[in-house]
C-alpha cells in the first residue's frame, strides 16, 4: 500500500487525554427510532446526540428537524463557538455572512467562531441537519429557553442571548 506524497513530519497530535494502556469499554449509541429531547409548539424538534457534558466539552452535536412552516434565526454570530451544519434531508437555506445557499442532503456548512451566519427552512417541506458546535457548549438550555423568550422583557432576551453566546446583527 502506497501513500500520497505528504510530509508527515509537521504532523502534530493533541496530548493524550486517555493514559491506559489497554483501552476502555465507553461507547455509547442512540437508536435512530430515540425520541427528541425537545419539541417546539411548530412542531421542530432537537435530538441532543453528544452534548458538551457528555464529549467533556470537547463539541456538541445535535440533530435539527423542522417542520414544513418557515423557521430558521436570523443573521448572529457566537464569539467562544464554530457551528457547523452537515444537511441530512430537505432544504435548508443558509446565510453565510454575505449570501443565502440553498443547502440539500450531503452538504456541509462550516462557520468559524465570529462569522455571521443564519439558517431557515423555506421549502414548504420537512428538512433535518445535523448542528454541531465546537467547543461543546451548554446549547440546550438555549435551545429550551427560545419558547420562553415571547414572555419576557427586552433585558431579560438581552441577557438570555449574552449568557448563550449569541449576537445578532
Amino acid at each position: 500500500m502506497s501513500f500520497p506524497e505528504y510530509d508527515y513530519s509537521d504532523v502534530r497530535y493533541p496530548e493524550p487525554r486517555y493514559t491506559g494502556t489497554g483501552g476502555e469499554v465507553s461507547a455509547t449509541h442512540r437508536p435512530a427510532n430515540h425520541p427528541p429531547e425537545f419539541t417546539y409548539r411548530s412542531g421542530g424538534s432537537v435530538h441532543y446526540l453528544s452534548t458538551g457534558a457528555s464529549t467533556n466539552g470537547e463539541f456538541g452535536l445535535y440533530r435539527w428537524e423542522m417542520g414544513s412552516e418557515p423557521s430558521g434565526p436570523s443573521a448572529h454570530f457566537h464569539r467562544s463557538i464554530s457551528e457547523s451544519f452537515y444537511i441530512l434531508t430537505g432544504t435548508v437555506r443558509i446565510f453565510d455572512g454575505s449570501r443565502w445557499v440553498d443547502t440539500e442532503p450531503g452538504d456541509y456548512v462550516h462557520v468559524p467562531e465570529g462569522g455571521i451566519h443564519a439558517f431557515r427552512n423555506e421549502s414548504g417541506e420537512p428538512a433535518a441537519m445535523l448542528l454541531h458546535f465546537a467547543p461543546g457548549a451548554p446549547r440546550e438550555g438555549y435551545f429550551e429557553g427560545l419558547p420562553d423568550l415571547s414572555r419576557t422583557d427586552e433585558a431579560e432576551r438581552a441577557e438570555f442571548f449574552l449568557r448563550h453566546d449569541t449576537f445578532w446583527v
